[in-house]
């Protein structure tokens, strides 16, 4: 019975439906589609590993593709140390932190107040992490904290004066890995300890790096520039991490145990890309949003790119040989740049990045030492004010006696 129908509809045709050619054509369609957002969604992660009892520390993991890399890794029992902006007591955060516990059922997830514009906060952070003896556990730390200015909007600078771009996607890590490599190179040699850097492929346009300095000045600056200098510099950085990492000779004789891994996600939908789309601008929203069924077929979701992460994070090939490896698309490839691996540059990049944090931190430790200070001298002043007598409530002296003496003449009239 089928048969026939079919036959008489692809030869006859039957009234009332579509010919058979209208139907060729979207299915070809649909089909394409399919196809199409299939391959641009990426790969999917199928490497896995026992994440229970691992501590992991995350930036940038509330929001896009860091929070889905914390959820996944929070389902595999993983313990989670956020590193976000917002104080712990934030009722938006403590939310979202009920939320990512009870998605995951996962109660060992935390938050950490470090705001990665500011060279103090990270050092505050850092210093005290560093300070626990014995030295805390640490198995990984993913870094996905990153910012950018949208296109055609001005240069914006931190609270410390500098260009905030630089400071939260490159200098932040810097600062951090700095204070913690200790705490890092501290675990046990049967731990394997991995660092992972998320870049982006904006990396290979960026104008060359010369110490760093070139970044901090606004000549020839433009938002692209910006983004694609501070992913440079990272990953410049992220290889002389490496260096640094197994230069050290461990007391216990053991080759060193932590790599740091390049972790390239891939164009996604996440708060970043939208605004840099969007150019910030309501206009820009609106027309995101009618555009919204290209970019959804065109760019990946922010689960789609945590894939890469949970790779980079689970693979067991990347917790053995060399550090200092890319991954895109949940496998290993080469350098576009060759100046990511000279050691030259990395040098110079090292020495201005700890001498420029060196001297913001000094002048910003003066400062606070003023507004101490004033602060200070303000509570004493408002206390001493608060000690003087007011002078209309104070008794007149004498003039109980001059009352009494001018009452007893009035009775001697």
């Amino acid at each position: 019975m089928p048969l026939p129908f079919i036959a008489d509809y692809f030869w006859k045709g039957i009234p009332g439906l579509p010919g058979p050619l209208t139907v060729l054509k979207v299915v070809a369609v649909v089909a394409f589609i399919g196809l199409l957002k299939w391959y641009l969604a990426g790969k999917v992660n199928t490497s896995e590993r026992q994440m229970h009892s691992k501590v992991i520390m995350i930036t940038g993991g509330t929001s896009g593709i860091g929070a889905a890399t914390a959820l996944s890794l929070a389902r595999r029992g993983a313990q989670i140390v956020l590193l976000v902006h917002q104080s712990p007591k934030d009722i938006f955060l403590v939310d979202y932190i009920d939320d990512l516990r009870e998605q995951s059922g996962n109660e060992m997830i935390y938050a950490e107040q470090v705001d990665l514009s500011s060279l103090h906060s990270i050092r505050q952070f850092a210093t005290k992490w560093i300070d626990n003896a014995p030295p805390r556990r640490l198995d990984m730390i993913i870094l996905c904290g990153s910012t950018l200015t949208p296109p055609g909007k001005p240069r914006v600078l931190s609270d410390e004066g500098l260009e905030e771009t630089w400071v939260v996607n490159y200098l932040a890590n810097f600062h951090l890995l700095s204070i913690l490599s200790p705490a890092i190179r501290a675990q046990p040699p049967d731990r394997d300890v991995r660092i992972l850097f998320t870049t982006c492929s904006a990396y290979i346009a960026s104008p060359p790096i010369i110490d760093g300095s070139e970044a901090l000045t606004k000549k020839d600056w433009t938002p692209a520039k910006a983004y694609a200098r501070s992913k440079l510099a990272l990953m410049i950085f992220g290889q002389a991490f490496q260096k640094h990492l197994d230069s050290r000779k461990r007391p216990d004789g053991a080759p060193s145990n932590a790599r740091v891994v390049f972790v390239d996600p891939g164009y996604s939908r996440t708060p970043g890309m939208r605004r840099w789309l969007t150019r910030g601008t309501l206009w820009g929203l609106g027309l995101y949003l009618a555009l919204w069924q290209t970019v959804w077929l065109l760019l990946k979701s922010s689960e789609g790119g945590a894939q890469n992460l949970l790779y980079a994070a689970m693979e067991a090939t990347l917790g053995r040989g060399e550090g200092g490896k890319l991954i895109k698309e949940c496998r290993e490839l080469d350098y576009a740049r060759i100046d990511v691996k000279d050691e030259k540059i990395a040098k110079k990049l090292w020495e201005s990045s700890e001498k420029l944090i060196e001297r913001v931190e000094r002048e910003e430790a003066v400062k606070r030492a003023l507004q101490k200070k004033e602060k200070e001298e303000l509570e004493k002043n408002k206390q001493s004010a608060e000690h003087v007598p007011d002078k209309s409530d104070a008794p007149v002296v004498g003039e109980g006696k001059k009352s009494k003496s001018r009452r007893q003449r009035k009775a001697k009239s």
